[in-house]
């Protein structure tokens, strides 16, 4: 279900998704958004936010004009469906159908392999209550904020990259029921958010 967290963890989350992500779209010159969310389904809240979060973070890739906004709207969508309690996430065609180059998505998801390895040696069944239901809810409406600011971060140096960590932190703590990680993620949320108003006021 899109807001069940109650699943066991698997032993490696980060590490065990980013190999599926690596398999997506494997026999085409480019990857497409569906192609890559296809390799972590799409029953699942956490893996969006993971990819979204993942996609903004990375170099070669994030770094493309208009991919933290392409971010935000999948995030956007994904919150809005599970705060109103579907069970399959849908996105629009067009969104889906967006690609990138097979050499600059593998050069960025090898770059992520040995941070992935690092963090899940982190991760640990901790303060579950952060990240069980009815938690994910108020996890999803920070998302959401989060997802709405993204577009202004793009004017905003360093600021899309504090969202991507903080979407990927969400998302680690309700694949691994780690409420530390939720934590940190409302904590990072907070400064983001303050450092984009300071900017723009």
């Amino acid at each position: 279900m899109a807001g069940d967290t109650s699943e066991p963890p698997e032993q490696a989350p980060l590490t065990g998704l980013l190999e599926r992500v690596q398999q997506a779209g494997e026999h085409s010159e480019s990857v497409s958004l569906g192609a890559i969310l296809d390799s972590v389904g799409r029953r699942s809240f956490a893996p969006f936010l993971l990819i979204a979060g993942l996609i903004t973070l990375a170099p070669l890739v994030g770094d493309i004009p208009g991919v933290p906004t392409l971010m935000a709207l999948l995030v956007v969508l994904s919150s809005i469906q599970l705060l109103v309690g579907r069970k399959h996430i849908w996105l629009p065609a067009w969104l889906l159908e967006r690609r990138v180059s097979r050499q600059r998505f593998a050069k960025a998801t090898r770059w992520m392999e040995r941070p992935a390895r690092w963090v899940d040696r982190l991760l640990k069944r901790r303060l579950v209550w952060l990240t069980r239901p009815p938690a994910h809810l108020p996890v999803a409406l920070t998302c959401l904020l989060i997802a709405l600011a993204m577009p202004p971060m793009e004017v905003v140096p360093f600021t899309a990259n504090g969202a991507g960590l903080a979407l990927t932190l969400f998302a680690l703590a309700l694949l691994a029921n780690d409420g530390l990680m939720a934590l940190l993620g409302y904590i990072l949320t907070g400064g983001t958010l303050a450092v984009v108003i300071l900017n723009l006021i």
